[in-house]
């Protein structure tokens, strides 16, 4: 009789069993039906927006007058987003507010509006990105798929950050840094698991559907051998500060002069022309091109690019320039993103920091090259992924150093103001579980007003009273 029921429910174990494997082959086919398709079409937008961003940018420098055409096609892009693109302003911030809470979804009009005014900034010689394009690309394309399968909140939420993890594979090359960035760019402390696999196939088919089309990526070679000790790490966490703070400042400067242009002209489209109108300045001021467009290419062989920076030669403030240049475009409202120019404030500033420690200017250059961006959006883990793949694992630890110490010196600030913190960085009062960054940026705000309001009825104590 014992035996007779230990068989049963060893058959019952091993039916269940059978059943839940059963159900999870299921659901890996279902979802690999829906994500390889849609990867290899961000794949595809992706190969066709790197075709267009080099093409533009060639025709700017065979034709330098385009710049003066600068404001003009600003007010045209702000315009259109004016009058049919209201609704995906938000841009990556959008896409991140309906993965934490599904509503009316990404309409699939974010798509074709940032490849177009993301062209016509680098073709008229704007400082800006692509990553923002990538992202919002696959953000669309997926919450595309995802209404016409008429996928539930969890299905939709996943397949928002695969779209996320396509376009970032794709556009960048790096399908591993890819992946986790969906996963961490969402909320500073915490991961979700729960994707890593859907993003991770999205990432590699976005990237090899890329790379099918014939595009190829930035090549960034580190041609000094140094011993990666405790000396070496220790110089690089040094570093991490620095790059954080870099950080800190691109994001914040890139927040306080769009909120206070939105102020002083509330009527969008004019915004660009201002930002042009500053740009075209700039290029007077300091007598110099090198720091329109992404900073890949350059208008003539002496000009500088982000490879620049591995080479021997130290510029030293070519990182603060860049830094303005891009901060005037991007707050102005042109379109792009915030990546490829903190690339090379990065690696720029790695190579100004690299002689004060003795050490090669490539190193330095290869670890601010992503350690500035891990600052900037929060992202330690992906950014020192993305190191790996693009510089090798010779130097993985002092990368990961630099990553994680910038991440830390950033603060709770970052360039995706929709980023929530799960778990804060460090003890903060008034800072509660999953408070927005751009909450948490209000709140300082308001408690630097109420200090200030407060300051003039502080005594000052005798100690700094006039004739000690």
């Amino acid at each position: 009789m014992r035996a007779s029921f230990s068989n049963l429910v060893t058959d019952l174990n091993v039916a269940a069993f059978v059943r839940m494997r059963g159900d999870h082959a299921v659901s890996v086919a279902k979802w690999g039906l829906i994500l390889v398709p849609m990867a290899a079409v961000v794949g595809t937008l992706c190969a066709g927006f790197l075709w267009a961003l080099d093409a533009a940018t060639r025709l700017r420098f065979a034709w330098p007058w385009l710049l003066y055409l600068l404001p003009l096609g600003g007010f045209g892009v702000g315009l259109l987003y004016h009058l049919t693109g209201r609704s995906v302003e938000g841009g990556n911030n959008l896409i991140v507010e309906q993965i934490h809470e599904p509503g009316g979804g990404v309409p699939l009009r974010m798509a074709p509006l940032i490849l177009f005014g993301t062209v016509v900034t680098h073709l008229l010689g704007g400082s800006a990105g692509r990553e923002g394009t990538a992202v919002q690309l696959g953000g669309s394309l997926a919450s595309g798929f995802g209404r016409a399968l008429r996928l539930d909140t969890d299905g939709t939420r996943i397949l928002l950050m695969t779209g996320i993890a396509a376009g970032f594979g794709a556009v960048f090359g790096t399908p591993i840094a890819g992946a986790v960035f969906a996963l961490e760019v969402l909320a500073i402390g915490r991961i979700e698991y729960r994707a890593l696999v859907p993003c991770l196939v999205a990432a590699l088919v976005g990237d090899w559907t890329c790379l099918a089309w014939g595009i190829h990526h930035g090549v960034y070679r580190i041609d000094a051998i140094v011993p990666v000790d405790a000396l070496l790490v220790a110089k690089a966490g040094a570093a991490g500060v620095a790059f954080g703070l870099v950080g800190l400042a691109f994001a914040e400067a890139n927040h306080a002069l769009g909120g206070w242009l939105k102020q002083i002209v509330p009527y969008g489209p004019l915004r660009p022309v201002i930002g042009g109108l500053a740009i075209i300045a700039l290029v007077f001021v300091f007598g110099t091109r090198d720091y329109l467009g992404l900073g890949t290419l350059a208008a003539s062989p002496g000009g500088l690019t982000i490879a620049s920076f591995f080479g021997p030669d130290v510029h030293a403030w070519s990182w603060a320039l860049k830094l303005l240049f891009t901060v005037v475009t991007l707050s102005a409202g042109f379109k792009g993103g915030e990546v490829t120019p903190l690339f090379f404030i990065g690696a720029a500033l790695g190579n100004a920091l690299a002689p004060v420690f003795g050490v090669p200017t490539g190193v330095f250059a290869a670890i601010g090259f992503v350690a500035v961006f891990a600052g900037a959006a929060n992202t330690p883990l992906a950014c020192t992924l993305m190191g790996i793949e693009l510089f090798g694992a010779t130097y993985a630890v002092p990368i990961a150093v630099g990553c994680f110490v910038a991440y830390l010196c950033s603060g709770h600030s970052g360039i995706y103001l929709s980023q929530r913190v799960a778990i804060p960085k460090v003890p903060t009062d008034g800072l509660t579980t999953n408070t927005t960054l751009r909450d948490a940026r209000a709140n300082r705000r308001s408690g630097r007003a109420r200090a200030t309001r407060r300051s003039p009825e502080v005594p000052i104590p005798p100690r700094f009273t006039a004739g000690d």
